[in-house]
């Protein structure tokens, strides 16, 4: 069966040496039909153009900082039956888009959403959810790791991650791509809404993975300490009125940000005053979105022809280990098998009980480090990868042994 053509479109904006990182990685996909599309600002452009990938992506220039507006000019701009989504400060598993495209084989299948791992490489930030008018979310608890297909309602949705999604182009064209009212947060909310008040399927795959950092922009700090929570409020706001949500939500969401700025400050990271005027922002950002018009149709009607991204990692797959003192040696022989065509893992441990962290580095390959001592670790695969996960409740069940 020949794989559907993926359009993969990463939108960036102000963070030009993440959207590097990001392109990296992306170039290591394990599928053998998808095109690059990367819409950005100046920085970004030049970034891309750059970079040892640049000449095969897509490139589309947008200046405005307006999510839902760039991700449909990437819509725009692809010719994939399929468009996948994925983040700037986001990198995914090699095999993130096989898992991610294989459930669009039931062609009931509208969209599919994967899990999304947290900074230390390690742990979920997001699984699998439901979301609701109010734009309250509620976990869905999937069994195993096979992909499960759930069907939406005006009443209640199935969650994706903007960062880790993929959607039907003709789908997308019929519901008119994302909603422009929504500049940044709830966007691909909204559109999860829509696709489950039109009584479509949407599939949740766990082995999809990509990794998020939530990296620094003009909202939050390196430390994710919130510069402005103005699109937030606004966002919210257009969220509830649009799919007739109870306006109430909105102080319930103010007061989980007031704690959440009440816990920034007792870490001292930031002032009271800042923490003060950031939550000004969200009451800014509140009462314009109960102006805001909303609703706005975007032409995304494909007239773009595929360019298959060539991937130059053709090698095999290289696993190197060793011990954190051979650190320096252990990553030359890393680049060295990058620069061959070789997608590489390198694990690095310590006689320590340190915990372990993942990342992708911006040589190209993946790193583990941490402790093998007081530790029980798991090994799991996931496609050509043996990754080394920390297993916490075996952990806590040996102890009570």
């Amino acid at each position: 069966m020949t794989a559907p053509a993926v359009s993969v479109v990463i939108v960036s904006h102000g963070r030009p040496a993440s959207l590097g990182n990001c392109l990296t990685g992306v170039g290591q996909i394990d599928y053998p039909n998808f095109e690059i599309v990367i819409v950005a600002d100046q920085s970004g452009i030049a970034a891309v153009k750059a970079h040892a990938l640049g000449d095969q992506v897509k490139l589309v220039l947008h200046d405005a900082a307006n999510i839902s507006t760039a991700r449909n000019a990437g819509i725009a701009a692809s010719a994939g039956e399929i468009v996948a989504f994925i983040d700037d400060d986001a990198v995914p598993e090699p095999t993130w888009l096989s898992h991610l495209i294989a459930p669009f084989a039931d062609e009931g299948v509208a969209a599919a959403g994967g899990y999304v791992i947290g900074r230390n490489g390690i742990s979920f930030q997001w699984k699998a959810r439901t979301v609701y008018p109010d734009a309250h979310t509620e976990d869905l608890l999937l069994k195993g790791d096979a992909p499960q297909v759930f069907e939406g309602s005006s009443a209640r949705a199935i969650k994706t991650e903007g960062t880790n999604m993929a959607v039907r182009r003709d789908v997308l064209e019929r519901l008119g791509g994302f909603d422009p009212a929504f500049h940044f947060y709830l966007d691909e909310t909204d559109l999860n809404m829509r696709i489950g008040v039109a009584g479509l399927k949407t599939a949740i795959v766990p082995l999809a993975q990509v990794h998020h950092g939530f990296a620094e922009s003009t909202r939050r700090s390196a430390d994710r300490v919130p510069a402005t929570l103005y699109d937030i409020g606004a966002s919210l706001a257009v969220y509830l009125r649009k799919h007739k949500g109870n306006l109430g939500a909105g102080a319930i969401e103010r007061e989980v940000q007031v704690a959440r700025m009440r816990r920034f400050v007792a870490a001292a990271r930031c002032t009271d005053r800042h923490a003060t005027e950031v939550l000004a922002t969200f009451d800014e950002g509140w009462n314009e979105g109960l102006k805001r018009d909303f609703g706005a149709a975007y032409n995304v009607s494909r007239g773009q022809k595929m360019e298959p991204f060539l991937s130059p990692m053709q090698g095999n797959m290289v696993i190197i280990s060793g011990r954190s003192w051979q650190r320096k040696a252990k990553l030359r022989e890393a680049r060295k098998a990058v620069a061959r065509g070789s997608r590489v893992s390198v694990y690095l441990f310590s006689l320590s009980a340190r915990y372990h962290s993942v990342c992708f580095v911006t040589d190209g390959f993946w790193l583990q480090t941490g402790g093998c001592s007081g530790n029980l670790i798991e090994l799991t695969q996931f496609g050509h990868f043996g990754h080394l996960r920390n297993d916490w409740n075996a952990k806590r069940r040996a102890w009570h042994r």
